[in-house]
């Protein structure tokens, strides 16, 4: 069994920063790469930020210059900085990882969510 424990959503004021934890546990060979996701009500899931296996970072268009992803891949662990936020950032945020759970096996997992709620 694996499990994704996220921290640190909350509520912030507009312009102002959160940063997101993300920790897997369980039985991990690796884990090839970790990321996140959004919902907002109403709206489908979205990625917001990728950290591949070589290091490699990937970021959808409306957070790039204001979130950075990181990863401490001795801890099986992955961050999002979120900076200068806005309202329309208000979302339940998602950790995903890909995890080689055996030999034979390789699945998605994802964390149990966390709201984050940008004020004006």
């Amino acid at each position: 069994q694996v499990q994704l424990v996220e921290s640190g959503g909350g509520l912030v004021q507009a312009g102002g920063s959160l940063r997101l934890s993300c920790a897997a546990s369980g039985i991990i060979l690796k884990i090839n790469n970790m990321g996140w996701y959004r919902q907002i009500p109403g709206k489908q899931r979205e990625l917001v930020a990728t950290f591949t296996r070589d290091g490699t970072t990937n970021y959808a268009d409306f957070v790039k210059g204001r979130f950075t992803i990181s990863r401490d891949k001795d801890k099986n662990t992955v961050y999002l900085q979120m900076n200068s936020l806005k309202p329309e950032d208000t979302a339940v945020y998602y950790c995903n990882a890909d995890v080689q759970v055996n030999l034979f096996s390789s699945r998605p997992f994802w964390g149990q969510g966390s709201q984050v709620t940008v004020s004006s």
